[in-house]
């Protein structure tokens, strides 16, 4: 049996959870620990339960960061893969004194809950409990095996914790994309089996019903899909609902009531393809629509997902689905046996046993 402990700066999505979810499905000991509780209510597990600043100046801070670091990028300023840095002394004198603060707590959390037990650390998100990363330091040197998985935008825009990458054992990204982003990085599918949500429910009401829950409108596209809704809506007898800022239980609810399901496209900085979101979409059996490059589209084998890049392309998609109830119902069949195929506990387990064994975890 193995001892696979993660941890994560908070459960974003319920990804790292997922991940717990299905070690245990496969015999092996795991545990997840946060550092921050999520604002989406998904559950938790040992969480530090640090506060996080949430506010209206907090959270446009972060924006102009990430926007910062994309535009760099962008403009040849800089290159991936980016390491994270400070971008000022007040910056770096604010998590200096940061991590002051919360250094007896941490200790205290390790020592209570014995987290130097497990065998193998996953960093989920590629961070430490400190900058410097010397506790996965002390671990590396007691010969626990580290594992750095990313995903959202861990490397877009926020960079590798260079000390934690130089003794990382193996990498692991959820997102295509961040397969460019690093030198030595390994695309593994999520766990996920749709345990958490129900079977799409017929919809009664004579209108197509379309849905789209963006964390980020700027990630995902938000304002180039309102636009085309609104163009549609002239058209075609639609509801579409936008669902933000609600607990993820209303949303999955609302969700099963819904026929088509559109994740992001054309939106900036959030990648391509589908995350949490879109896999919940595909779980209920709604067809999905995502972007999606070529390279990535031939990398998902038999992938499900209605592929739509551009504005006029969403538009097309849109109709197309609108008008034709058997294409809604075929693709959302395809996609409850795709999700089954290639992210269950069972398929994504056994890639990362494969990973292990050629990166000497195991």
């Amino acid at each position: 049996m193995l001892r696979i402990l993660h941890i994560a700066v908070e459960n974003f999505a319920g990804v790292p959870l997922s991940f717990v979810k299905m070690h245990r499905a496969m015999g092996d000991q795991s545990l997840l620990v946060t550092f921050y509780k999520t604002k989406q209510n998904f559950p938790e597990e040992l969480s530090l339960n640090f506060k996080i600043h949430r506010n209206f100046i907090a959270n446009a801070w972060r924006q102009i960061k990430v926007a910062q670091n994309i535009l760099s990028i962008e403009q040849k300023e800089k290159s991936y893969p980016l390491f994270f840095e400070p971008k000022n002394f007040l910056e770096s004198l604010y998590f200096d004194l940061r991590e002051s603060f919360r250094r007896k707590s941490i200790y205290e959390f390790i020592e209570k809950h014995k987290l130097y037990e497990y065998d193998i650390i996953h960093y989920d998100g590629g961070m430490d409990f400190f900058r410097d990363s010397h506790i996965a330091k002390q671990w590396k040197i007691d010969g626990k095996k580290i594992v750095c998985c990313y995903f959202g935008s861990d490397l877009r825009s926020r960079g590798l914790m260079k000390e934690l990458n130089k003794i990382s054992d193996l990498n692991l990204t959820t997102e295509f994309d961040h397969l460019e982003m690093h030198p030595d990085i390994h695309f593994i599918f999520y766990p996920y089996e749709g345990d958490d949500v129900t079977q799409r429910i017929p919809n009664e009401t004579g209108k197509v019903r379309i849905v789209h829950s963006p964390t980020n409108r700027k990630f995902k596209g938000t304002d180039l899909i309102l636009k085309v809704i609104k163009e549609i809506k002239k058209e075609r007898n639609i509801e579409f609902i936008l669902l933000e800022n609600l607990p993820r239980e209303k949303v999955l609810k609302i969700k099963a009531t819904c026929d088509i399901c559109i994740d992001q496209v054309g939106g900036k900085f959030g990648g391509t393809g589908y995350g949490k979101s879109g896999l919940e979409s595909l779980a209920m059996g709604i067809p999905t629509i995502t972007n999606m490059t070529e390279s990535y589209q031939k990398f998902l084998k038999e992938n499900p997902f209605v592929v739509a890049n551009n504005e006029s392309e969403l538009k097309e998609k849109l109709i197309e689905l609108i008008d034709n109830k058997n294409l809604r119902e075929e693709i959302g069949k395809k996609s409850i046996e795709w999700l089954k195929k290639y992210h269950s506990y069972k398929s994504v387990n056994e890639q990362l046993l494969k990973l292990y064994n050629q990166h000497g975890i195991l």
